[in-house]
């Protein structure tokens, strides 16, 4: 039975008066903010006539005057008594609002940050937030703030500019970049006007979308619809809005939650250096006791771009496949799939209806087909080979190849007498400057005058010629196929001349020994041991075993020995290749000697060296089949304008 007007109005005043006495005892203001009273004149720059807007509800939180404010509650509910004069018009309102019309007279009101506050209309909106309305007609005035670069005035700036083009108030996004990550994801491109009809069509779908959002939100999650639908646009495309089942948006909704966490409140990924220790053992006694989280068997699933015996990169995961079955035996059942034509989708399908347990996605251009599959399959671990990626949903390994490059920089320094060691780079990734890096402070120990000279592989041309023509005689190569055998991908460091090709380092991966300890760890329970809802990856290095550093056979005695007893020193701690006197190109001093640098600042490391001689190449110099990767892991990828996806509001 539909509540009176009167009782209507009872129960409202009950929820006002309760909101009031709860901020006054957390010495908080119990009324609507007013806008006089938060914006300074110095601080506006303009006012803007917006004309009639759909007003989003939730995001209309005071007054524009004092005014008759203290007739109202924080929360837009009644404070005055129920014979009070405001008490029979918001009866009357609210006899209007559930006849058959509605309230149709517009407010008016002021936007200021994306908040609005009125000037005209109170108790109309005080009775439609009373009956939970989305949205409110009103005449809005914007007050434009003054530009600065404080995060939040860059975001909001950002959306008047999204508004330009789709005049829609109800998605909010606080993060700089996020309404041209949205327009981008949603297909549209920067200076697209939105139709009417495309208005509708989005407002309808991410109407939807935000009924489930909200619903399944935990309070203490500070996020917006419109965040988690960027996340969700990430995974899956905005039709599946419209086209997929209740159940089937709840599900994935649920599976992206780590992610849309992550997005509104970043956390320092769990960055693991080292295998777990401990070996298979029970978390503890009563696990032990009862059982709890304990695997006995698994299903492993290997994921290739391309076949083995066509690919080194592949080989040397297929080697690390065997190795795994070869150690656990029956206690787990691998299978490889190499993925026909880029179609990541239609594999993982197979590998899932085949099974599999565990995921290893050996390209990182998998990732995001992991993401979504991981989203909608919960129980199975997926993990991509990639270095340190922000996301939840999957877990990423690579290894720390700088140690290695370390003693090869030595090397090639104790073998020429040249003014340049020559640098194949491959792509301009995060990781690669430490790399380049710590090659270039190994050279220097045993050849202080040469320099580094870095050439990469992705731009067009042919660096080996320009490395010839400057008499570099001495090249570390990213990519060295072996001469016998099956190949091997390797980084191997050569010395070249008109009369020989001398090996003299070869950096070979051992992800076997990788595979074996993060499914002991899934045996064990350390799998869960990091706190739920970050970003993990794995990072090892030479004490793992998952790396090898190997001397050619044709190395001098003498720097035979140096090289492994840098290697031991290097495993066991005792010497560290960024723990030394370091200033960059532009003699900035990057490390006084006794400081040592973290992996996070490893990885993100952007200087180089003094004596490196390198330019990053620019995203728009990269051959064009590079591009998606140096997007996902490049050391710019924050800084790359978004790129238009193939979908429509």
């Amino acid at each position: 039975m539909r509540s009176t007007p009167q009782d209507a109005y009872k129960f409202a005043l009950s929820d006002g008066q309760k909101y009031y006495k709860n901020a006054v005892n957390r010495g908080e203001f119990p009324y609507p903010p007013v806008l006089d009273y938060i914006v300074s004149p110095e601080d506006v720059v303009g006012y803007v006539d917006l004309g009639l807007v759909n007003v989003p509800l939730d995001r209309l939180i005071g007054t524009k005057t004092l005014g008759r404010s203290h007739a109202l509650a924080g929360n837009f509910m009644p404070l005055l008594g129920n014979d009070s004069e405001f008490a029979a018009k918001w009866t009357d309102l609210y006899t209007y609002q559930t006849g058959d019309e509605g309230i149709r007279d517009p407010i008016k009101c002021y936007e200021y940050l994306g908040r609005f506050y009125v000037e005209e209309g109170n108790k109309r909106v005080s009775v439609l937030k009373y009956v939970q309305a989305s949205a409110v007609l009103g005449r809005v005035t914007r007050v434009v703030p003054r530009y600065t670069e404080d995060p939040e005035r860059r975001a909001y700036y950002e959306f008047m500019w999204f508004y330009s083009l789709t005049k829609l108030y109800e998605v909010e996004l606080r993060r700089p970049g996020d309404y041209a990550r949205l327009l981008a994801a949603l297909g549209c491109a920067p200076d697209h006007e939105w139709t009417t009809e495309e208005r509708r069509s989005f407002s309808a779908a991410f109407a939807r979308f935000r009924e489930i959002f909200e619903k399944q939100k935990k309070p203490e999650l500070d996020a917006t619809p419109g965040e988690g639908l960027l996340v969700w646009l990430q995974l899956f495309d905005f039709a599946g809005l419209r086209s997929r089942s209740r159940e089937q948006l709840e599900t994935a909704l649920n599976g992206i939650w780590p992610d849309i966490v992550l997005h509104v409140a970043p956390k320092p990924a769990d960055l693991y250096t080292a295998p777990p220790s401990g070996g298979e053992e029970p978390r503890c006694f009563l696990d032990r006791l009862l059982g709890i989280g304990r695997v006995e068997h698994l299903n492993v699933a290997f994921l290739y771009s391309n076949e083995p015996g066509e690919s080194a990169w592949a080989e040397s995961h297929e080697l690390g496949r065997n190795y795994l079955a070869e150690r656990l035996g029956d206690r787990v059942s691998t299978r490889a799939y190499v993925v026909p034509r880029g179609d990541v989708d239609a594999t993982l399908r197979r590998a899932l209806d085949e099974g599999a347990e565990v995921v290893f996605a050996t390209d990182p251009g998998m990732a995001a087909d992991c993401r979504r599959f991981a989203a909608l399959n919960r129980n199975v671990k997926f993990l991509v080979c990639g270095l340190s990626l922000p996301y939840a949903g999957v877990r990423f390994y690579f290894s720390r190849i700088y140690e290695a490059e370390f003693i090869a920089g030595a090397v090639a320094g104790a073998m020429t007498d040249r003014a340049e060691v020559g640098y194949l780079a491959n792509l301009p990734f995060c990781g690669v400057p430490a790399e380049i890096n710590a090659f270039a402070l190994g050279l220097r120990m045993t050849n202080h005058k040469a320099r580094l000279r870095v050439v990469w592989a992705c731009e067009e041309g042919d660096p080996m010629a320009e490395l010839r023509e400057r008499g570099v005689e001495i090249v570390c190569n990213q990519l060295v196929p072996r001469p016998e055998g099956r190949p091997l991908y390797q980084r191997g460091t050569w010395l070249i001349d008109e009369n020989r090709t001398l090996r003299l380092t070869d950096i070979v991966w051992h992800w076997g020994k990788l595979y074996e300890q993060i499914i002991l760890s899934i045996f064990s329970g350390l799998w869960n041991s990091s706190e739920p809802g970050k970003a993990v990856s794995y990072w090892w290095g030479l004490d793992s075993g998952v790396v090898e550093f190997r001397l050619g056979e044709a190395l001098p005695e003498g720097v035979r020995f140096m090289a492994e007893m840098m290697k031991d020193s290097l495993i066991h701690g005792a010497v560290s290749p960024f723990r030394c006197h370091i200033e960059d190109r532009d003699r900035v001093l990057r490390n006084d000697g006794t400081a040592e640098f973290s992996p996070e600042e490893l990885i993100g490391m952007t200087w180089f060296c003094d004596n490196v001689l390198c330019t990053i190449p620019p995203y728009d110099a990269l051959r064009p089949e590079d591009r998606k990767l140096v997007r996902l892991l490049g050391l710019y990828r924050e800084h790359l304008p978004p790129e238009l996806e193939n979908t429509d509001p």
